[in-house]
C-alpha cells in the first residue's frame, strides 16, 4: 500500500485547511484509513479515521466538531477537512492504512504516508 499525503500549509487561528491522502496498491474495502499528527517533542497521536467499506468515522476528542474525515471511492482518496484551527493543531500530519479493528492507536496501521506539515499561527 502506498499513501501520498498533501495539503498542509500555514493557516491562521480560526482558519481552515484540507488534507488529502491518495492510496494505491490494493483493494481498500477492508481497510481503515486514519490521520495522525505529531507535534515537536510529542508522541504521534490519533486524529481521525474512516472505515473504507462502511464509512464509519472516528475522531479524537480534541478535534471532534472541528475536523471532518471523508473519502472518495473513485479517487481512492481520504480527506481531512480542518476548520476552526487552533495553534495547538500545529503538527506534522500523517495518513495511514490498516486492517485492525482498533483505529485509534499507531500500532493498528501498517502503511504510512509521508507527513505534511500544518502550521497554525495565533
Amino acid at each position: 500500500v502506498q499513501l501520498q499525503a498533501s495539503g498542509g500549509g500555514l493557516a491562521q487561528a480560526g482558519g481552515s485547511l484540507t488534507l488529502s491522502c491518495t492510496a494505491s496498491g490494493c483493494t481498500f474495502s477492508d481497510h481503515a484509513l486514519g490521520w495522525f499528527r505529531q507535534a515537536p517533542g510529542k508522541e504521534r497521536e490519533f486524529v481521525a479515521a474512516i472505515r473504507w467499506g462502511g464509512g464509519d468515522t472516528y475522531y479524537a476528542d480534541s478535534v471532534k466538531g472541528r475536523f471532518t474525515i471523508s473519502r472518495d471511492n473513485a479517487k481512492n482518496t481520504v480527506y481531512l477537512q480542518m476548520n476552526s484551527l487552533k495553534p495547538e493543531d500545529t503538527a506534522v500530519y500523517y495518513c495511514a492504512a490498516g486492517l485492525a479493528d482498533t483505529l485509534v492507536v499507531v500500532t493498528s496501521y501498517d502503511s504510512w504516508g509521508q507527513g505534511t506539515l500544518v502550521t497554525v499561527s495565533s
